[in-house]
């Protein structure tokens, strides 16, 4: 047996050693990781070249119907309108609740400095600033569903 594969192997293996005394363990699952991840990118574009290569493009396209369809104005999920005053308001509640939650739980509950407890209630009113955004967006696109799936209802 040839020994390339065996110095490709203790290159490999050395430079493991090297890249785990080097970032750590933790560093070095992150990397294999993302190496695995462009691997696995990269094998999945090849396979879906090659099954679009594969398929028979001569496949016969449906043919039209022969009375068009009246043009249907769209629905009104399909426009684009603003989603009104329940959002702005959603977010600003959203954002206080989270950061008086925030800067209550560092300050008092874990002894925190002001300008951790500052800087953590900050980072709590964007989180629940998003909170609050996406259930209020949640909301009003079940309410409005339900308020044009009624109004089709009713129409026909």
């Amino acid at each position: 047996m040839r020994l390339v594969p065996y110095l490709w192997l203790a290159m490999l293996v050395g430079l493991v050693c090297a890249a785990i005394g080097w970032l750590g363990l933790a560093g070095w699952l992150a990397a294999v990781v993302i190496a695995a991840s462009i691997a696995a990118h990269i094998a999945g574009n090849a396979l879906g070249t090659r099954l679009r290569d594969a398929t028979d493009q001569r496949l016969e396209r449906p043919r039209r119907l022969q009375t068009p369809l009246p043009p249907q104005s769209p629905s009104y999920l399909g426009r684009r309108t603003s989603l009104g005053l329940l959002i702005p308001v959603s977010v600003g509640i959203g954002a206080a609740c989270g950061g008086i939650a925030g800067s209550y739980a560092l300050f008092v509950a874990a002894r925190a400095s002001l300008a951790g407890a500052v800087l953590g209630g900050v980072s709590s009113a964007v989180i629940g600033g998003l909170g609050g955004f996406l259930a209020a967006s949640l909301v009003e696109i079940i309410r409005t569903s339900l308020r044009e799936a009624i109004a089709a209802e009713r129409r026909g």
